[in-house]
């Protein structure tokens, strides 16, 4: 699977990886769990800690939201949340296979480290962190993931530059028309 962030259906192969924001009570960790499929950021957690129980719950997240775990395969670096017992059983109990890139390349987990560029270009580096709270910054994040980055922002990566969640509704729309 390395450097191979392409999948021909939702819920396949995901992305997952953690980028922290300073803010004015204490750093802001969010895992975000990203599908190859469309872009789209399927499961998100934010704590003021980086334990592996938020990796695990950006995982969970995602399986909640759209289900299909048996034989995905989630794509991570090394680092220490990734490699824990709780996210390798959760992985395990759910049917999802792990992949790793090799220690140190950061290529191999290159798309989820675009989105988290995106993330800190269009919002992070606009706002007054210095000022705002943790829970301030949350929700200023989930909002700008749902409703404009998922829903609202064209996708180079898709056909027509749609937005992430426009492409999968579109794809769900054809399979229930077959």
């Amino acid at each position: 699977m390395l450097r191979d962030f392409h999948a021909q259906t939702p819920m396949t192969k995901l992305l997952s990886d953690i980028t922290e924001v300073k803010c004015r009570d204490g750093k802001l960790y969010l895992a975000a769990t990203l599908d190859c499929f469309d872009g789209a950021i399927v499961g998100m957690k934010m704590d003021g800690n980086k334990r592996a129980e938020l990796c695990k719950e950006s995982f969970m997240s995602a399986v909640r939201r759209y289900g299909r775990t048996e034989g995905m395969i989630v794509h991570s670096d090394h680092g220490s949340q990734y490699t824990s017992r709780l996210f390798r059983q959760c992985l395990e109990a759910s049917g999802a296979r792990q992949s790793m890139g090799k220690v140190g390349d950061c290529y191999d987990n290159a798309r989820i480290e675009s989105f988290f560029a995106t993330l800190k270009k269009e919002l992070i580096y606009t706002l007054p962190l210095t000022q705002l709270s943790r829970e301030e910054v949350k929700r200023l994040i989930f909002r700008w993931i749902e409703c404009d980055y998922n829903r609202l922002r064209p996708h180079s990566g898709n056909e027509g530059d749609l937005p992430p969640l426009e492409k999968r509704h579109a794809h769900c729309a054809r399979i229930r028309a077959a």
